[in-house]
């Protein structure tokens, strides 16, 4: 079935805010483990506006699933997963202004620096994903460079304005999948996807894990996040036994 991941950086965010020492995402991981979390997923940002390095340390002694962590190709934070050895790292594109990531790596105009980048990595026993938009010459690229995953961002199905455009991305991301299996590449997905758009996704792409973590967080202020994971995973399993019965 497929794995959730859930990125707890928000808990961080709302701490943040009042530059203080609670929510702890730390804690809020270890409830997200109990609630059937599969992944826990981390964004340490250059400018450190949630995740702090605290945060990355104690995670990396307290999380007994797998810590997949979103970093930037800076050499600072290169340095600092190739130190820590997390599990995965997930390669994505960062800058300063925006609010979230905005779209996929461009891994065809860096292709020499993330060769080179990746390989280091492997060399670590860390294994390496590449966070791309569902396009046929970064998926073919991902595998050039190396990469063993790639996470296909699923932000313009999760902003779709219409069930036409929906099912017309999805059919988008699901040839991404065949064409990055073709390469030999595991597939994950995530970017804006909530507990009313992940059942199609799970229905119809072949891919291993999902990546969730504002919807997660925002039902978690009513319910708590153990609930609202397991809320998650239950209608990840649903979806997927109904993919089983077609």
């Amino acid at each position: 079935m497929i794995k959730l991941g859930v990125n707890v950086d928000h808990v961080a965010t709302i701490r943040q805010a009042r530059m203080t020492y609670e929510p702890d995402p730390v804690t809020a991981a270890g409830l997200a483990d109990l609630g059937g979390a599969d992944v826990i997923t981390i964004h340490l940002r250059e400018d450190r506006r949630h995740i702090q390095d605290r945060d990355l340390d104690l995670l990396r002694e307290t999380v007994f699933t797998k810590l997949n962590l979103e970093m930037a190709t800076s050499q600072e934070i290169v340095d600092i997963a190739l130190k820590l050895k997390p599990a995965q790292i997930t390669l994505v594109p960062e800058k300063r202004q925006e609010i979230t990531t905005e779209g996929g790596l461009s891994v065809t105009t860096q292709k020499k620096m993330l060769t080179d980048l990746i390989k280091r990595f492997k060399d670590n026993d860390i294994y390496v994903s590449l966070f791309i938009d569902p396009d046929k010459d970064q998926i073919i690229a991902s595998s050039d460079v190396g990469a063993q995953s790639i996470e296909l961002h699923t932000g313009s199905y999760a902003n779709a304005e219409s069930e036409e455009q929906s099912t017309e991305l999805l059919k988008i991301l699901n040839v991404a999948v065949g064409i990055a299996q073709n390469q030999g590449l595991r597939v994950n997905a995530g970017h804006g996807l909530t507990y009313k758009n992940t059942g199609p996704v799970v229905e119809q792409l072949d891919i291993e894990e999902l990546h969730i973590g504002h919807s997660i967080v925002s039902r978690a202020i009513f319910v708590g996040i153990e609930a609202a994971v397991r809320e998650m995973k239950d209608l990840i399993y649903k979806h997927y036994m109904i993919k089983q019965s077609l």
